[in-house]
């Protein structure tokens, strides 16, 4: 029987990463999300132990309370917490008093108040930059110096997906644990196809409506000025690859060799990767989003198997709250691969005390 490893989740979305974490033997005991849609998505699909709720207001105690746990009895705490104020901070500002940052601030008051035995903060990519060493001695400082930080960049087709997508994600654990926490390596030595991927979906109905076999597995409607530009497109190419005269007018003073929006308009390949799914894959004028033979972009359940997730999960809501709770997702495999690693050091795996980053800056920093 497996260890009941306790988890709560905040700013959980639709549950990409709670699925990961189940799927690596944790149990996610009570998830919230302010977004009506994304939450409705966890409860179909996960459990209705999720909460449309603000985060913002909720406290330690009342978290402690709902599972029925003192401090320091939990096992796991994650979330992905907006941060707007990380892309432009001045130099010499504290990351954890800018106001825009309040959600992160909030977050880290709640991981200090229930102090889990391990934390995951994820898409905080500021931490892992050139600065990273001045936020994590901030965020070390905010939790008293009772965790040892773990930040890592992940590309998500390291771990079993079509998807070259680079996703950050900072693991605490706290300084009792006997183990320690180690980056989980590849789980897979060749990168997945989008053929692999999806290639065996049939084509959705013509007419916008759900595939009856495969749950969000449905077209945009799209103009046949946009449909039959696309159609000249070839395999890996872009808007370069319109005629002329069927170009859109800004197109048609744009010098490709400077660049410009290379991926607009583009087609995947069958035998390559996908570049990162966003909350606009279910149109080929935002990016290379389109089918690699079909003239449209990807259905909600193409870029669901980008992202990872398996077939029987379905997501509620508009064609606007669906590609969004697909595309902020984080992807299953992932999440399971750190779940299982956090595990470990929770059985006394590791190595012990040293902070590391893969980005840039390239710093190792003990804290």
């Amino acid at each position: 029987m497996s260890e009941k490893l306790r988890c709560i989740e905040l700013f959980c979305g639709c549950g990409g990463m709670a699925l990961g974490l189940k799927n690596a033997d944790f149990t996610v005991e009570y998830a919230a999300d302010l977004e009506p849609s994304a939450v409705a998505t966890y409860k179909k699909n996960l459990s209705p132990d999720a909460a449309e709720e603000d985060v913002s207001k909720i406290t330690p105690r009342k978290l402690l309370d709902v599972v029925q746990l003192e401090p320091g009895e939990l096992d796991l705490m994650s979330g992905g917490p907006p941060c707007q104020g990380f892309s432009k901070q001045r130099r010499g500002a504290h990351i954890l008093e800018d106001e825009r940052n309040f959600l992160i601030r909030n977050y880290v008051e709640l991981i200090d108040g229930v102090r889990p035995r391990a934390f995951i903060l994820e898409n905080v990519a500021v931490f892992g930059q050139k600065r990273g060493r001045v936020y994590l001695e901030e965020l070390s400082s905010a939790l008293h110096g009772e965790y040892y930080l773990h930040p890592h960049f992940y590309n998500s087709a390291d771990f079993g997906l079509a998807q070259t997508r680079q996703r950050f994600v900072l693991v605490g654990i706290r300084r009792d644990v006997v183990g320690s926490f180690e980056a989980p390596k590849p789980t897979v030595q060749n990168w997945k196809t989008v053929q692999e991927a999806i290639g065996d979906l049939p084509p959705p109905p013509a007419d916008c409506n759900t595939h009856p076999e495969y749950p969000n597995h449905r077209t945009t409607r799209i103009s046949e000025a946009n449909r039959l530009r696309f159609s000249f497109v070839p395999q890996g190419g872009g808007w370069q690859d319109i005629p002329w005269e069927h170009r859109l007018d800004c197109h048609k003073v744009t010098d490709p060799k400077a660049g410009g929006w290379p991926d607009v308009y583009g087609r995947l390949c069958w035998d390559k990767q996908c570049p990162t799914i966003t909350g606009g894959f279910d149109s080929f004028t935002r990016g290379r989003y389109g089918h690699p033979e079909q003239d449209r972009a990807l259905t909600p359940r193409e870029a669901a198997r980008l992202q990872g997730f398996p077939d029987w999960f379905e997501f509620v809501g508009n064609r606007h709250q669906v590609r969004h709770q697909i595309g902020n997702a984080v992807p299953p495999p992932l999440a399971q691969a750190i779940g299982e690693s956090i595990k470990k050091a929770f059985h006394g795996g590791g190595a012990r005390n040293v902070i590391k980053s893969d980005t840039a800056s390239q710093f190792t920093l003990e804290i």
